[in-house]
């Protein structure tokens, strides 16, 4: 990485992975020259801890992005859709958290351990997939390129800080109420999350006319445009789980060669960002508290799909709020720069 100082952005900075970006920002010593941080009007004001200081939050205007090279959005849906264009405009790369641009033609949709180079035709913004794809590419990416992807079935376990600090809160309030002896307070998800799981994702107006949820759906079409495979079959079911931090999935994936289990395991510790905790004879696989804080995508219990010569099944695990978000927001930001 140059280390030119860039002046950054870090647009929704007093949510939860708007200040996870900038504290990765800091951990992987980004060259940032002046840092703003841009937020709402209702949390201007709040203070964002950096290198050892503090940046007040300042409302998001459409002024805000003169004299910036890069900006790093992580704001609520339509938002991204306004000012995005704006920074670009300016001069100001915006690499993008929300779902406003994944899908537009025009647009890179970039996981940078899987297509880094479809950084090239840019114009002027990123987009940063979903946090539950992100993880499964970057496991099946050095598969795929080995033996070729046939076909995908996943189903995920993801967590309460995928929604919101408040989601996060509700599922402590809620198990604390539970094990107390009370009814919980359910205010958030549709049910009560704690001691429980949920099969809806997102929590409100989340189906479609194919009976699949919008989450569900984002992970079928941006799994085919950050592979590069239109065509590819994706089948999906996300679910939310009494889980604070970090996505778990069981991935099976059917490829055109057979691939034995032992190839796969050598193949993924090999490649970036992975790491392999493979040993059912000792217990060692990964959870959501081995991923917690850190920024790699684990991978256990690889095994050979007993249905057909040519699949595996895989449990993935990554922390949704560092690789599912901020990290490989960073990252991209790094490649540019």
């Amino acid at each position: 990485m140059s280390k030119k100082k860039i002046n950054v952005i870090v647009a929704g900075a007093t949510g939860a992975v708007g200040k996870t970006m900038v504290r990765v920002l800091e951990e992987r010593k980004f060259p940032v020259g002046e840092l703003k941080c841009l937020c709402s009007s209702r949390s201007a004001g709040q203070k964002i801890p950096f290198r050892g200081g503090e940046v007040v939050a300042e409302e998001i205007t459409e002024q805000s992005f003169k004299g910036f090279q890069v900006a790093l959005f992580s704001m609520p849906k339509g938002a991204s859709r306004r000012f995005a264009p704006i920074a670009a405009k300016d001069g100001c790369v915006v690499v993008d958290n929300s779902n406003d641009w994944r899908m537009d033609a025009d647009v890179p949709l970039v996981v940078p351990e899987v297509n880094a180079h479809d950084l090239k035709w840019h114009k002027g913004i990123i987009a940063n997939p979903n946090c539950s794809t992100i993880q499964m590419v970057v496991a099946l990416k050095p598969l795929a390129d080995a033996a070729g992807l046939k076909r995908v079935i996943v189903a995920t376990y993801q967590a309460t800080s995928g929604v919101s600090r408040d989601a996060m809160v509700e599922l402590r309030k809620e198990s604390a109420e539970v094990l107390a002896g009370r009814k919980p307070t359910v205010e958030i998800f549709p049910v009560q999350i704690a001691f429980n799981c949920i099969p809806q994702i997102p929590q409100s107006n989340a189906f479609g006319d194919n009976g699949y949820t919008s989450e569900e759906m984002k992970m079928v079409n941006e799994t085919r445009k950050i592979m590069g495979l239109p065509n590819l079959p994706v089948s999906p079911t996300t679910v939310r789980v009494p889980v604070v931090n970090c996505h778990s999935e069981v991935v099976n994936a059917e490829f055109h060669r057979k691939i034995t289990a032992d190839e796969a395991r050598e193949l993924l510790r090999k490649a970036p960002g992975v790491i392999v905790m493979d040993d059912p004879k000792t217990q060692l696989w990964p959870t959501a508290l081995t991923a917690d804080g850190r920024d790699e995508v684990f991978v256990g219990r690889i095994r050979q799909d007993l249905t057909t010569d040519c699949g595996l099944n895989l449990w993935v695990v990554s922390d949704n709020l560092r690789k599912g978000a901020a990290t490989n927001a960073v990252q991209i930001a790094e490649l540019l720069f």
